[in-house]
């Protein structure tokens, strides 16, 4: 069956451009025109993907990821802005986006970012006892994109879980936020550090018993975050 990606934008051209060439690579898609019916689509049905427009009629895009993020909906989201702000990419990270696409964009542009998100989280059933990493009470599962704290699942967006795995994958080491800029977010945010530290913020929350005290995540002052096993 193939995979399905909610179309969110408010120009009908450009929603038609898109259709095209994203089932041109053998998605099916859905659309819609406005924030509000985004966001009752996104939250009935089961999307592989969203690429979602910045400024919609009814409601914002912005608003769109921020209120499917609190109704526990962690369908990857392309977000597409005609801005081209430091600002509007760190806000739309922090409120939960996986990606972000500066318009004018070409059609295979948005297919290859599609395909990259998509390409991360797609995984086949694993036992959980097969392969994972265990620091502490917290157990990651590489290949189920799933984590765990004391055995309760956590939840994540794909680029927070492949955060939290690269830094438990070298778990001990300093690494700068240049470093993982480089390994987590290959593309289109060279030397937006902000955004390793609105992702780290994301996961203390979660894994942390006390965000203000990390045990796990810790800053090194000056040089960037390591992965620890707690005393």
């Amino acid at each position: 069956m193939a995979q399905k990606i909610l179309i969110v934008d408010d120009e009908e051209s450009i929603v038609t451009l898109l259709k095209y060439n994203i089932e041109q690579a053998g998605y099916d898609t859905e659309v819609a025109y406005d924030g509000k019916s985004a966001l009752e689509k996104a939250s009935n049905t089961n999307f592989d993907l969203i690429v979602l427009d910045v400024m919609l009629p009814e409601m914002d895009g912005m608003e769109v990821c921020k209120s499917l993020r609190q109704l526990k909906v962690e369908t990857p989201i392309l977000m597409l802005t005609a801005k081209d702000d430091e600002f509007d990419k760190v806000l739309g990270l922090e409120l939960g986006a996986d990606d972000y696409l500066t318009k004018p964009f070409s059609p295979r542009e948005v297919v290859a970012r599609i395909k990259a998100i998509l390409r991360r989280i797609v995984r086949e059933p694993v036992e959980k006892d097969n392969t994972h990493i265990q620091i502490a009470d917290l157990s990651i599962y590489p290949e189920q994109y799933e984590a765990t704290i004391k055995g309760d699942p956590l939840t994540f967006t794909p680029k927070e879980f492949e955060l939290l795995l690269y830094l438990a994958q070298n778990i001990g080491r300093v690494m700068s936020r240049d470093q993982l800029l480089s390994a987590v977010w290959n593309y289109d945010f060279a030397g937006d550090t902000r955004i390793v530290d609105v992702h780290v913020s994301h996961l203390r929350e979660k894994i942390e018993p006390e965000t203000k005290k990390p045990v796990y995540i810790k800053t090194i002052r000056g040089l960037g975050y390591k992965m620890e096993e707690p005393k």
